[in-house]
Parts: C-alpha cells; structure tokens; sequence
C-alpha cells in the first residue's frame, strides 16, 4: 500500500466553541478519489480547510507529507471584483509561483502549459476575455485550470458541479479520473449517484467521519454512519430515495420519489 500524503488522526475543530468535527482519522493516498459526502453544516468544508492548512485543530495531529504548493484547491463559489482588469489566462497563470520555478521558465513554456490546460477543461477560446464576463460554469472551468495548472499531488474540489452546465459536468468527472493517474482527489458532493460511477471511496462527515473503502454505498450503511444525506439511484426510472426524517409533531417518516 502507497504512503499516505497526509493524515488526520484523532483531529477536533471547533468554531466560536462549537464543536464541528469530533475525533476525526483519514489518510489520503497518492491514488484516492475519494468523495465526501454529509448533510449541510455536518463540517466537510471543515475538513477541508483542516487538510488545507487555513484552520488549526483543537486537538489531534494533521501530518502532511507534502509541500503547500502540492495542494490544489477547487472552493465551491469563487469570488471576484468583475471589474478588476485581469483575463482568463491571467487566472491561470496565476496557479503558478515564484517557488515553483516560475521565474526559471521560459514565457514560451509557461504559455504552453496555460494553454494546454485551459484546451483541457474547454475555455481555450476564452483565455483573453475578462474574468468579469463569463458565466458561472466558465468561471468553474477556469478556476479548475488554475486548480491544477502546478500538476498538484492532491486536488480538493467543493461541490465542483455548483454552476456547470449537464454537458460539462460528465465532462468534468472524466477529466478528473484522467488527473486520478496521476494525483489524488477529495471530491465533496451532496449526489453520491453521480459521483459514484468515478470515486474509488466515500468519506461520510456528519460531525464524526466514517471511511467507506468503496464507490457503492446503501441507505442502510449511511444510517449506520450517520449520514442523513437523499441518495439517488439510477436506473430505468432515476428517482431519489430520501433519508427518515423527524417532522414536528409527527413520528419518522419514509419518502420514495
């Protein structure tokens, strides 16, 4: 079994003295894809920012056995001033740092690779327009190119369907298990039927973490973690089989849509 590139063992966090994550343990491996799964508020975003670096724990050890510039990041809305002057191969571009070698480059090599990425992921007609007008899924297109424009060894999406379009989101999940060869990925999703044809695993966070070594999950085994989360399935009629759930003043109920 490879070695992990990090490791969260035991690992508590809280904000303002709520406790959001409680004795958490994950390792990544250099050849995971892994999807992470909870309800609204049940700490994925948490873990994540934990594995990032921008949150320290309470408690327990995080161990990275990689640099800052091995982590990719994909958050789920990307903020910007749509009058600030910089185009879409400028995002890219900035992917790349001084401590990465990118002064040692020569213009014409850090251009191909901009350019080679953006035809990846479909916006290479737009790399010189400005990020101020494009639509939200052209947004996501770039911000995955500047994501993994330094060839990351881990790559770290939230919710990376948000604002793509149907088309592009079959076309994003083949991109990313092409990039599986060659680095690990945490993918945070709220549909583990889309995302399971693609992931290797699922992580279920709901306060605590439950590590399922498998893309095929039941409605049983996230009762069991503790995952209240709607699964959809697939099949000649797709339909969602939603989680029981407690009404005011009416007793647990079974939905089937």
């Amino acid at each position: 079994m490879s070695e992990a590139l990090v490791k969260l063992d035991k690992v508590s966090a809280s904000y303002s003295g709520k406790t959001v994550l409680s004795d958490v343990s994950l390792e990544i491996r250099p050849d995971d894809f892994m999807g992470v799964i909870g309800p609204n508020g049940g700490g994925k975003t948490t873990l994540l920012r934990l594995i990032l670096g921008l949150l320290k724990p309470d408690s327990g050890t995080i161990t990275r056995y990689i640099g800052k510039n091995d982590i990719g990041y994909l958050p789920q809305v990307s903020h910007f001033d749509e009058h600030f002057p910089i185009t879409v191969y400028n995002v890219v571009l900035s992917g790349l740092s001084e401590g990465m070698g990118l002064q040692r480059m020569k213009k014409s090599e850090y251009r191909r690779r901009v350019e080679d990425i953006l035809v990846s992921v479909g916006v290479a007609d737009l790399q010189h327009r400005p990020i101020g007008e494009l639509s939200g899924g052209e947004l996501q297109r770039t911000m995955l190119a500047r994501a993994i424009i330094a060839s990351p060894k881990v790559l770290i999406l939230d919710e990376p369907n948000t604002y793509v379009d149907n088309r592009f989101e079959q076309e994003l999940y083949r991109i990313l298990a092409e990039l599986n060869k060659q680095m690990a990925i945490m993918l945070v999703s709220h549909d583990v039927g889309t995302i399971s044809p693609w992931i290797k695993s699922i992580a279920c966070v709901n306060r605590s973490l439950h590590f399922h070594p498998s893309n095929q999950i039941s409605n049983e085994q996230l009762k069991v973690y503790n995952c209240p989360i709607e699964l959809v399935t697939h099949g000649p009629v797709p339909h969602r089989v939603i989680q029981d759930h407690q009404h005011d003043n009416e007793s647990s109920t079974s939905m089937n849509q």
